[in-house]
């Protein structure tokens, strides 16, 4: 197996331009050129040869030489074939990674783990574009993907977002969502200069670390993130407003009120308030409705 050439400016810089390759700003692309950040992730996300590893955006092949060399076969997907000769050039030697050009929303992954791994659990690590950070954390965990973890690069207000409890002002549903599912915590804080091009924001390597059964039961998980995305669409607005307002739930005034009550909580209560263990109550006592 090769050593890992990029990770540094010169070489990214020299790839870059051997290609004549210019940035695509609806892919989000920013390439990381920080051989500790990339071996802090690769530490952190704890590949042996044992694993495969779903690698989401590889852009010009920089972490996935160092997956490579970590793992027992790497799958990465891009979603710009302007990028898939140089990955092709980037990671001739390397001959446990497959390169498939779509776009991850709209792949099948748990079939990919299926003949790729046998339908054992993956592990997922990737620089990921900000502006679809979400939707691929959360299609991973709905989809019922066989996972271990996920190591990231997300914005930093993200990560941030992703591991907060109730009460603060970056709580929400996606600080449910991920904490139903996995452990999350914060591995490192990476600034702009560790990209290029640089972004405006500073980001975050996170790693989530999936549960194999989730910390609270509920009868209906589906109507429990009903629940919370209808708790904080409104922030301003009190809990039960929030319920009764919403068009995805189906339950009179007085059953959301008497639920609420169930809890232990006030009228004036709000959805930033509850922590997961009491929106999977209440899940469960409307539930029963």
């Amino acid at each position: 197996m090769k050593e890992p050439t990029l990770g540094n400016p010169q070489n990214t810089i020299a790839v870059l331009q051997k290609y004549n390759f210019s940035f695509q700003k609806k892919f989000g692309q920013n390439f990381l050129i920080d051989t500790h950040v990339l071996d802090k992730i690769i530490r952190s996300a704890e590949i042996t040869k044992d694993d495969m590893v779903l690698e989401i955006g590889p852009g010009i092949g920089t972490m996935t030489q160092y997956l490579a060399c970590a793992a027992g076969k790497v799958v990465a997907v891009e979603i710009d074939k302007a990028l898939i000769p140089i990955l092709e050039d980037t990671l001739d030697g390397y001959e446990n990674v497959r390169i498939i050009n779509d776009d991850v929303l709209k792949l099948d992954i748990a079939k990919l783990a299926e003949e790729e791994n046998g339908g054992r659990s993956i592990k997922v690590v990737a620089n990921l574009p900000y502006y679809i950070t979400t939707p691929i954390i959360m299609g991973l965990f709905e989809n019922h993907v066989p996972l271990k973890s996920i190591t990231v690069m997300v914005q930093k207000e993200v990560a941030d977002r992703m591991q907060v409890g109730p009460g603060t002002k970056d709580y929400g549903a996606l600080s449910l969502a991920v904490q139903y599912y996995a452990k999350p915590y914060i591995v490192a804080n990476v600034p702009p200069n560790c990209f290029m091009p640089r972004p405006k924001v500073g980001s975050a390597v996170i790693r989530l670390e999936r549960y194999e059964n989730p910390p609270v039961e509920v009868t209906d998980e589906k109507l429990m993130f009903r629940i919370i995305r209808a708790s904080f669409n409104q922030r301003r607005k009190t809990l039960a407003n929030g319920l009764k307002n919403s068009a995805e739930l189906d339950f009179s005034k007085e059953e959301i009120e008497q639920a609420i009550g169930a809890l232990g909580k006030g009228a004036s209560v709000r959805g930033e308030a509850l922590a997961l263990e009491e929106f999977a109550a209440l899940s469960n006592l409307l539930a029963d409705k």
